[in-house]
């Protein structure tokens, strides 16, 4: 067999032009930014709020959910009580 004779280079640092690109090591965790994870969690909160709200929005009919729920949120809190005049009282 013939085997072909390597080739020495000389070792020259790499010329670095001033004007190229910067290129520096982003820290990443299974390829995912600092930057990429804080937005995914601003859209992920921003649609589990609106999930919440939705969810509370169907069910403020409930007494159950009234009484636990949305009667202990201050300010609006007093618009989920019930009160039953006596007249209507069966007992």
């Amino acid at each position: 067999m013939v085997y072909q004779t390597p080739i020495r280079r000389a070792n020259y640092p790499a010329y670095k032009s001033p004007y190229g690109p910067k290129y520096h090591y982003q820290p990443n965790i299974a390829g995912w930014t600092i930057k990429q994870a804080m937005g995914l969690g601003l859209k992920t909160g921003a649609f589990g709020g609106v999930a919440l709200f939705a969810v509370i929005y169907y069910a403020s009919g409930m007494p159950r959910v009234q009484r636990d729920i949305l009667q202990k949120i201050p300010f609006i809190g007093g618009y989920f009580v019930k009160e039953i005049p006596a007249s209507d009282n069966p007992f």
